[in-house]
């Protein structure tokens, strides 16, 4: 699917993730309700929960996808 590949073992990077004070997100009911309100602009199920999400706890998403960062919110495009 031309996605990015992982340099590290999955395992590995979620233990220096979790070591370098990077905090896990649990999926909750709240970010699945906030995914119906957003428009159909992107049509990944993964990505539309990451956007709904960030919506959801105030937080920025990072992100190189361009169709991502067409919707509102604190969404911001690197490049």
């Amino acid at each position: 699917m031309g996605k990015a590949r992982l340099e590290l073992p999955p395992a590995l990077l979620h233990r220096q993730l979790l070591a370098n004070d990077f905090h896990e997100i649990a999926v909750t009911a709240a970010h699945g309700l906030g995914v119906l309100s957003l428009p159909p602009i992107h049509k990944d199920p993964f990505d539309r929960i990451l956007i709904a999400q960030a919506i959801a706890e105030d937080m920025i998403l990072m992100t190189s996808d361009e169709t991502i960062a067409q919707y509102e919110g604190p969404i911001r495009l690197a490049r």
